[in-house]
């Protein structure tokens, strides 16, 4: 099936700017050609399939977005079935995708291996959804941090570690996370400047991640965890939200990737600066507790992100909250408000969330021979990144997933 997209605004997240009256033919699934020129290649016909042209009258053109730290909403099984918890974390997938043009997802830990499960039914062509990259269980210790997610797994001893480690890969796990501290959401003994695992503990579950040849996605959030994690070779650092000079020296040594995930320290009702954040923050409720925990822990965390950012640390975008189809939005919002370019916050949420996932050669930007998850919005993103909200069409290999004016 071929697919012509016209008389775009292209923003390929490979130079930052948008092209206007541009052109994108979409072959198998995959970018075949682009006119910057504002020339319109011929459509043809493809072995007898329907041929489809779309004027996007001025619309923007741009790769899909990625949000590279998420879980599924957080109940136990006594408050909702397993199989209810399993069919909902899908819904929330599917909706992600189709309502708010996420094509890439990172899980960060679940339980009882539904994201393996979500994955395979997506890829199988079962269902139509995201991609999605599976963690399992992320993996804590005893005492670990957020133990009420109901997605921790806890462990203890460096033989502790190896073990769970070996029965997620059994279970079909793309990465794995680990828990070196706790956090910012937790009971009062979980808190994000304590570490939690001996230096055993860790150079074992690092080991047998190595020797399995399996990334470490690295829960880490005071500079001991963050030097932990880069020294034993994190191929991500996850939230960071305290760190020193040393940290962002390694990061850009090691050449490791920075997820600050801004929203668990920023999203509260003192915080809260538009509408989209005022909603999510009264549906959400958190208790004051974790809301006094998040607001002293902003104005630090965001110092970080900013020097990361100025340093040139690699970053992508995750958002580490729900509902998915708000999260990566939200997170989008946060980056620019602390300081990121519209353009630093597209390419963290297209570019780096393909790259992170090792999937960079095949998605991410709009070149040809990549791809095509595309999604065209309303308004320019590099103007006011809230125009990516402005939703029309998803685009996944080429075929419209969601058309929001056909509603």
């Amino acid at each position: 099936m071929r697919t012509l997209l016209k008389n775009a605004t292209l923003i390929d997240c490979v130079e930052p700017r948008a092209v206007e009256r541009a052109a994108v033919l979409i072959d198998g699934g995959r970018i075949r050609e682009i006119r910057t020129d504002g020339s319109t290649p011929d459509l043809g016909a493809s072995d007898g399939d329907d041929a489809i042209e779309i004027d996007l009258a001025g619309a923007c053109l741009m790769p899909g977005l990625w949000d590279v730290h998420i879980h599924p909403d957080y109940y136990a099984v006594d408050d909702m079935p397993l199989a209810d918890q399993v069919t909902l974390f899908g819904h929330r997938l599917r909706t992600a995708l189709t309502e708010s043009s996420i094509v890439g997802l990172r899980c960060a830990g679940s339980h009882s291996y539904m994201d393996v499960a979500w994955k395979r039914a997506f890829d199988s062509g079962q269902h139509v959804g995201p991609r999605l990259f599976a963690s399992g269980h992320f993996l804590t210790t005893t005492g670990g941090h957020f133990l009420t997610s109901g997605h921790a797994l806890e462990c203890d001893g460096p033989y502790g570690f190896v073990k769970a480690i070996r029965e997620q890969i059994k279970n079909g796990v793309d990465h794995f996370k680990l828990n070196l501290s706790g956090g910012i959401m937790g009971p009062a003994w979980d808190r994000h400047q304590n570490s939690f695992l001996l230096q055993e503990e860790l150079k074992a579950a690092f080991d047998i991640c190595h020797l399995r040849e399996f990334k470490v996605m690295a829960h880490a959030t005071n500079p001991e965890a963050v030097k932990n994690a880069i020294r034993l070779g994190a191929h991500s650092v996850e939230h960071g939200y305290i760190m020193d000079d040393e940290c962002i020296e390694l990061l850009l040594k090691h050449d490791t990737w920075y997820v600050p995930t801004l929203a668990i320290s920023h999203l509260t009702p003192q915080q809260a600066t538009n509408s989209w954040e005022l909603g999510w923050v009264k549906q959400r409720n958190l208790a004051p507790d974790l809301c006094c925990r998040a607001d002293a822990a902003s104005d630090v965390h965001r110092v970080w992100f900013e020097k990361a950012l100025k340093a040139g640390v690699k970053m992508a975008l995750g958002s580490d909250i729900r509902p998915l189809k708000e999260a990566a939005l939200l997170e989008l919002g946060l980056w620019v408000r602390d300081g990121a370019t519209p353009w630093q916050a597209l390419v963290a949420a297209t570019r780096n969330g393909a790259a992170i996932c090792g999937v960079g050669r095949e998605l991410g930007t709009i070149e040809v021979g990549k791809l095509a998850d595309l999604i065209v919005v309303d308004g320019n993103p590099l103007e006011d990144i809230d125009n990516v909200r402005r939703l029309r069409l998803v685009l996944k290999e080429g075929v419209i997933v969601s058309d929001k004016h056909r509603r």
